[in-house]
């Protein structure tokens, strides 16, 4: 499942953003891919233990937590400290799918985010391409958006012919760790919310969040 999510970041957090971004410095991004990603990994990514490092992720994270459509889809139990990354001329991230594990203590990654930083007019190329079931999706979103989807899809960042790609993207250890059972219990959240704006206190809403409720109790792995 693949879900688009506008305006993650207000624009004063983009611009504080950007600004911490500006003062890092970016490596050679292959270093961190895993071994069957790093050959088609062409792209920079921020450096750790930089003093701007900290208050750039806590940003990300802070405006994802208060994202309720980030939070009914991915249903988050861990999250990964967001990575930076930039794509100039040239810079591309062929096709791979994303490590099972990542970060320490471990998080295991059941779904991808990324937040795109630079406005899509300022650079040509760099969309990042999902395939979902076969389906592949182009994604390429205004600045301060996000997109969530499975990290177990095949997908990559097709080449950048033109200006800077700037990018957060971090990994969800979700309560759910099957993408169906997260989709489901998506779709009942989104349910039982129109429901209730339309018919406030109906009780077919309860219903409903009782139902969603007892399949939380019966997947979930807090």
């Amino acid at each position: 499942m693949l879900i688009r999510l506008p305006d993650v970041l207000r624009a004063d957090e983009l611009t504080k953003l950007n600004a911490l971004l500006s003062s890092m410095r970016f490596d050679d991004g292959a270093v961190t891919a895993g071994s069957a990603a790093r050959d088609v990994k062409k792209n920079l990514q921020a450096a750790e233990q930089q003093a701007s490092m900290d208050p750039a992720r806590k940003l990300v994270t802070a405006a994802l937590s208060r994202c309720e459509a980030f939070i009914d889809h991915t249903l988050p139990l861990r999250l990964v400290p967001p990575l930076f990354s930039v794509y100039e001329p040239g810079m591309q991230y062929g096709d791979h799918t994303d490590n099972a594990l990542m970060s320490l203590p471990l998080v295991r990654t059941d779904v991808a985010v990324t937040v795109f930083l630079s406005d899509p007019a300022d650079y040509d190329g760099g969309a990042l391409v999902v395939d979902t079931d076969g389906d592949p999706k182009s994604v390429k979103l205004a600045a301060g958006d996000a997109v969530a989807y499975s990290a177990t899809t095949l997908h990559r960042v097709d080449p950048v012919t033109r200006g800077r790609r700037v990018v957060a993207v971090t990994w969800v250890q979700s309560l759910l760790r099957d993408d169906v059972q997260r989709a489901l219990l998506f779709d009942l959240q989104l349910a039982i919310r129109k429901l209730r704006e339309a018919a406030p206190g109906a009780r077919e809403a309860l219903l409903l969040a009782k139902a969603r409720a007892s399949l939380m109790r019966m997947w979930s792995e807090p």
